[in-house]
């Protein structure tokens, strides 16, 4: 089974991501923020990380710099969620190692589009 890290600092978001990515039959973890989420990487690598942006303590684009310097962090495939939508953070996220980009409020069958163009269904 594939698992998923999902980081987020909203309770719900991750509640409604956890609920999304076991019907596609992922193993889920959780974070809520980068460094609870670095740490998790260093312990267990996922294949795939759902990623938000805003978070305190270690926001998105810091967390996926440090996760890209990881030994075999090249390998999750990481999709921001969020919010910021311009193309500016778009190209920022992209720069740092992010594999796709999903804004928020997301659905059942965004993720699962996403998922699929980047290999993990």
């Amino acid at each position: 089974m594939k698992s998923c890290l999902i980081v987020d600092d909203s309770k719900v978001i991750r509640m409604v991501a956890k609920k999304i990515l076991q019907e596609l039959e992922f193993d889920t973890g959780e974070a809520a923020d980068g460094q609870q989420a670095l740490d998790s990487c260093k312990e267990k690598l996922p294949d795939a990380i759902l990623l938000d942006w805003n978070m305190p303590v270690m926001d998105g684009l810091e967390f996926l710099k440090e996760l890209r310097q990881l030994p075999g962090g090249g390998t999750p495939v990481v999709v921001f969620c969020t919010t910021e939508n311009d193309i500016e953070h778009i190209q920022q996220a992209i720069e740092a190692g992010a594999n796709e980009y999903i804004m928020k409020p997301f659905d059942s069958e965004i993720i699962q589009a996403k998922f699929a163009q980047v290999g993990l269904l």
